[in-house]
């Protein structure tokens, strides 16, 4: 009961602390995303056994170029030139790193910090950029909001489908509590609460929140499974500890982290 008690209490200020943070103001929801970025950086990391520093001064280039800079509404440039600058540096500041790694290692350590970028950074810096994907380029807190809670409401109904109705084993061998009847019962609740949000949220059409909710049911899955497969390989149950009941911040992100480049293409090609 104690342990029930903590998780919850631990869920609600994690949920609470994210969405005060979208709905105050663009600057708390900038803020908080570049810490949860290196949060889950940090996690990563000590998954994948890196050693180095550079992630942290390559994500921080990247996501300043990627998002603030557009963020401050600078119509004359769009994110792909901010990204641009952003991945020459990354790619030049990451072949100069090996330097300070051991010769045999050298494959292995770009390896890893290409892998912490593409995994953790880019899909951060694109997450952030996708309230302000609107002919105005305005802040829409709702955007980003409604993404939120159609992950959460797959996440949720995919764990209690599968938990009462589970039979057939989604991919054993990476994580052996997924099943198809869970996977089937968060995409069928995903697309009818894409269906409610229209009404709440008037920033996207009804239209585009079916097409993200079949984005987040396919990637957001996906997503979960391929942090899965690198805890698994790591032989460790969770991130880290950092939110009690929860794991760390990367079992949090993993779904939305992989569905967001999608988002985002999708966003910015209707935009």
């Amino acid at each position: 009961m104690k342990k029930l008690l903590r998780r919850a209490l631990s869920g609600f200020i994690f949920v609470s602390v994210l969405i005060f943070s979208i709905l105050y103001s663009k600057t708390t929801f900038i803020s908080l995303f570049f810490i949860l970025m290196m949060l889950c950086l940090f996690e990563f990391k000590r998954i994948i056994q890196l050693k180095s520093i550079f992630p942290y001064l390559i994500g921080t280039l990247i996501f300043i170029f990627g998002n603030v800079m557009t963020a401050e509404n600078e119509h004359s440039r769009t994110i792909f030139e901010y990204f641009g600058v952003a991945l020459f540096l990354t790619v030049f500041i990451t072949f100069a790193s090996i330097l300070f790694a051991k010769k045999e290692e050298v494959v292995s350590h770009l390896g890893k910090i290409f892998l912490s970028i593409i995994y953790i950074v880019v899909p951060f810096t694109l997450i952030v950029q996708i309230p302000f994907l609107n002919v105005t380029f305005n802040y829409a807190n709702t955007t980003i909001l409604g993404v939120f809670i159609l992950i959460w409401t797959n996440d949720t109904f995919a764990f209690l489908v599968g938990k009462s109705l589970g039979k057939h084993k989604l991919l054993k061998r990476i994580s052996p509590n997924k099943t198809v009847e869970g996977f089937i019962g968060g995409m069928v609740f995903t697309f009818i609460a894409s269906l409610i949000l229209p009404s709440q949220f008037n920033t996207l059409s009804s239209i585009q929140w079916v097409v993200i909710a079949g984005i987040v049911s396919i990637f957001g899955v996906l997503g979960d499974l391929i942090e899965s497969m690198f805890k698994r390989q790591a032989g460790v149950k969770d991130s880290s500890n950092f939110i009690p009941g929860h794991g760390g911040f990367l079992d949090r992100f993993d779904s939305v982290i992989f569905a967001a480049p999608f988002i985002f293409i999708y966003l910015h090609l209707v935009k």
